[in-house]
């Protein structure tokens, strides 16, 4: 007798709309999340999504659905979607599908673990707190980062978080004895490619693992990449007991792809056009990022602003899952302070007296309150200027620019746009400089003597100007250029001048009392001015 189980389970497609198909079977019904296949060489692949009734399914594709048509049969795989784990998948470039994508042979012997499960329970989650150093002076002073927590980089397009992120990866990636993963999501095929050759010169891919689902992929793909990039950091996590820098770019793309997912299947809708299940499948995906009692993911999260308007439902539902939020504002891009982030309006968790001790949160919240002075500064010194500020308030708007400038930084990821090389700072020297900011040490700086520097000693006080010559040394001078005499000349000559002209000018009064005469004419010629 046949086993049922083992025989293959085969329907055909009854309906092609976009990305969205619908196929029938008559044997056995997939279970939804199942992976169907069908076309030339089983190459097309669909998740099941719905089950419409007894015999029909519908499901999304992930991959594209041109030359599908009705009739055509199709594969019950009888698995969800899978993803490869093992040694052997570092250095590697993977789909969503686990296939490699950087022209190289498939990786070893490596093993297949379902992409889509439910997250540690809270007895398996650790709650150690550690702050997690990334080499940036504004981000660790002011928005220090969690081991093993969730950080977001909020911007709209163009203000840097791309670059930010990068520039993370170069620092992390030199002493952390971790594994990082790369999640590529709906962003440029030219961003991966450039990330991909960037890591490979600096020799950090053997420590790296990257997952793409770019913007020219269908909206499933899309979809459920974060999911086999997960699976991958789990693997690392609680097989190999490592810690796990977990990178994604962009995580609004997710959403906007389950948005894209939710419309092709015909849900309704919610506020701005969001579909009406954004919070569960969002929950479901940050969720499974945590600290266990073997291992930790840190993850690093770019998260599109749409219209930089930060109550926007995607922006808002991310921020309820971070530790710590990073605004960068398009105003301080354009004022050209790099990193453009906006201080007052990020925050971390890490923050407080038990975690980064007492002298950094004073230092910080010293930071921060100068900062907000200056704010409220900015209207009368755009209006009056500052000349007519009290000079409290005039050496508060000093520290205040000095400190924007401070906080900028080079990085090594723009060093072939800028020209400039990249500086990494740690945090004690981060530290260092703000107080002595503060403390009025460099007031006699220049701004731009604290703008993209390191550590606050690499700061150069430009040289003063040369003082004007006194008179005696300007006539020692005319002399030697009208006699051409050298200057020990012009020296002796000048005590033999004094004399004859000393008995003149006393003798002057004595002749007008004596008798008014003539005027002296105008252009009598002035005793010097050493008589």
């Amino acid at each position: 007798m046949i086993d049922a189980a083992h025989t293959p389970n085969l329907g055909s497609v009854v309906a092609v709309r976009g990305s969205v198909v619908d196929a029938a079977f008559d044997v056995r019904l997939p279970p939804v999340n199942s992976v169907l296949r069908t076309g030339p060489d089983d190459r097309m692949v669909i998740e099941v999504l719905a089950q419409l009734d007894a015999r029909r399914v519908r499901g999304i594709a992930l991959t594209t659905t041109q030359g599908l048509a009705r009739g055509m049969v199709v594969r019950d795989t009888g698995e969800p979607l899978r993803s490869p784990v093992g040694k052997a998948i570092i250095s590697r470039m993977f789909d969503v599908f686990g296939d490699p994508i950087d022209r190289m042979p498939a990786p070893g012997p490596v093993a297949w673990r379902d992409s889509d499960h439910a997250p540690p329970t809270l007895a398996e989650r650790s709650t150690k707190s550690e702050v997690f150093e990334t080499g940036i002076k504004a981000i660790d002073v002011l928005i220090p980062l969690e081991r093993g927590g969730k950080a977001g980089l909020f911007g709209g397009a163009g203000v840097g978080k791309t670059v930010l992120l990068t520039e993370m990866i170069h620092n992390m990636l030199g002493h952390e004895k971790g594994i990082s993963v790369f999640c590529g999501i709906g962003e440029r095929c030219r961003e991966g490619e450039e990330l991909y050759s960037a890591m490979k010169a600096a020799d950090v891919l053997k420590n790296m693992v990257m997952v793409y689902g770019q913007m020219n992929e269908p909206p499933g793909s899309r979809f459920r990449v974060g999911n086999t990039a997960l699976t991958i950091c789990e693997y690392f996590r609680d097989d190999e007991h490592r810690d796990v820098l977990f990178l994604v770019d962009n995580i609004f793309r997710f959403i906007q792809a389950g948005m894209e997912v939710s419309g092709l299947l015909g849900q309704m809708p919610s506020r701005m056009g969001y579909q009406p299940t954004m919070g569960t499948e969002l929950s479901g995906l940050e969720e499974r990022v945590a600290n266990t009692l073997h291992g930790s993911i840190t993850s690093i999260q770019a998260v599109y602003v749409p219209a930089d308007d930060l109550t926007d439902p995607a922006a808002v539902h991310v921020f309820s899952h971070l530790s710590a939020s990073i605004v960068l504002s398009r105003k301080r891009a354009s004022e050209g302070l790099y990193p453009a982030i906006e201080l007052l309006q990020s925050s971390s968790k890490m923050a407080t007296r038990a975690i980064v001790g007492d002298a950094h949160y004073e230092l910080a919240q010293a930071v921060r309150k100068t900062l907000a002075r200056y704010e409220d500064l900015k209207d009368i010194i755009s209006m009056l200027g500052m000349e007519q500020l009290s000079p409290d308030d005039r050496l508060a708007a000093g520290r205040a620019r000095r400190l924007q400038r401070f906080l900028t930084q080079p990085f090594f990821a723009t060093e072939q746009f800028t020209g400039i090389k990249g500086k990494t700072v740690s945090l004690k020297d981060s530290l260092d400089g703000c107080e002595r900011i503060l403390r009025d040490e460099y007031k006699d700086y220049p701004e731009s003597a604290l703008y993209m520097i390191g550590a606050i000693s690499e700061a150069k006080k430009p040289e003063p100007a040369p003082k004007p010559q006194p008179p005696k040394a300007a006539a020692a001078v005319a002399a030697k250029g009208a006699s051409g005499a050298p200057p020990k000349e012009a020296k002796a000559a000048a005590p033999q001048a004094e004399p004859a002209q000393a008995p003149a000018v006393p003798a002057a009064p004595k002749a007008a009392e004596a008798a008014p005469g003539p005027r002296a004419p105008q252009g009598a010629p002035k005793p010097p001015p050493s008589a």
